[in-house]
C-alpha cells in the first residue's frame, strides 16, 4: 500500500512540470494562428481569445492541468494539430 501511495505521489510530481513546459507551447501555437488572421466566425474569434486568456491564467496560477485543457480546446478551434 505504501509502495503505491508513493508511486502516485511521485507520479504527480514528475507530471505537474510536463504540462507547466507545455503551456508556453500552446499558447505560441495560438497567438502565431491568431497572428495569421484565420478565417473562423466573430464569436469563435472571442471564445479562442477567451480560452487563451483563461489558459495563461490557470498557468500562471499553476493550475496546468486546466490550462492545457483550455489551450487545446482554442487549438482545435483554430485547426492546430
Amino acid at each position: 500500500m505504501r509502495a503505491l501511495a508513493l508511486a502516485a505521489i511521485l507520479a504527480t510530481a514528475f507530471a505537474a512540470p510536463a504540462f507547466a513546459n507545455s503551456c508556453p507551447t500552446h499558447m505560441k501555437k495560438i497567438d502565431d494562428a491568431l497572428a495569421k488572421n484565420p478565417q473562423i466566425s466573430a464569436q469563435q474569434m472571442t471564445e479562442v481569445k477567451k480560452l487563451r486568456a483563461d489558459g495563461e491564467a490557470a498557468h500562471k496560477a499553476g493550475k496546468h492541468a486546466d490550462s492545457e485543457a483550455m489551450l487545446m480546446k482554442a487549438e482545435g478551434m483554430l485547426g492546430i494539430k
